[in-house]
């Protein structure tokens, strides 16, 4: 059996964050230990990047922007994710390597197969089991936000392009993907996620 690492993916507003937040709850309730993790950032190194990234202050070029999460994402499967997994605790994370292959790959149009090229050598096999997509319109989604960092002030277009993204990772990988309506009300979302971690574990 797979081992339980879950990202919960989405555009902008999707309701990420929360909703890992309250599925974790409810796996602790179960009595499973749970780890919960978020991209860029769970570690020294991954925080600090995190500042560089989502600063309206700084504007890094595409392919150093790309860079830049992988650096931060390799950092957190070495140190946090892959012993977490090991000792045998569930890993939530409020987005993985996906967000890069829509975000940067599609979004920034550097090409999904390069921005995996890129993460692949440093994640060393630590990928999501299972990915949580949880779709949500992209103006619906940005009207969500009360503050907004750099890359999700990008505007409507850029966020049906990383939409689209996401939506061509899960249409080519099934088995991986499973895709939630995130614009339903928000405890039908948590129950719909919580069923298909169960299901799978």
């Amino acid at each position: 059996m797979s081992r339980p690492y879950v990202a919960f993916e989405g555009i902008e507003g999707a309701g990420k964050s929360t909703v890992a937040g309250r599925v974790g709850s409810r796996l602790e309730r179960d009595g499973h230990r749970v780890l919960r993790v978020r991209e860029p950032g769970g570690t020294a190194v991954g925080e600090s990047i995190r500042s560089i990234l989502l600063s309206h202050e700084l504007e890094p070029a595409p392919w150093t922007e790309a860079l830049l999460f992988a650096a931060a994402r390799a950092q957190l499967a070495s140190a946090i994710i892959g012993p977490a997994l090991d000792a045998g605790t569930w890993v939530l994370s409020d987005r993985s390597v996906y967000s890069s292959l829509a975000y940067q790959g599609a979004g920034r149009a550097l090409g999904i197969d390069a921005v995996r090229g890129v993460n692949e050598p440093g994640l060393l096999g630590v990928w999501p089991s299972l990915v949580i997509l949880l779709a949500v319109d992209p103006a619906e989604g940005l009207a969500r936000q009360s503050v907004g960092d750099r890359i999700g002030d990008e505007g409507v277009e850029f966020q049906q392009a990383v939409a689209d993204g996401f939506a061509g990772a899960a249409a080519s990988d099934p088995g991986r993907f499973v895709i939630i309506d995130a614009s339903a009300p928000l405890d039908d979302v948590v129950d719909a996620a919580y069923r298909e971690i169960r299901d799978r574990w």
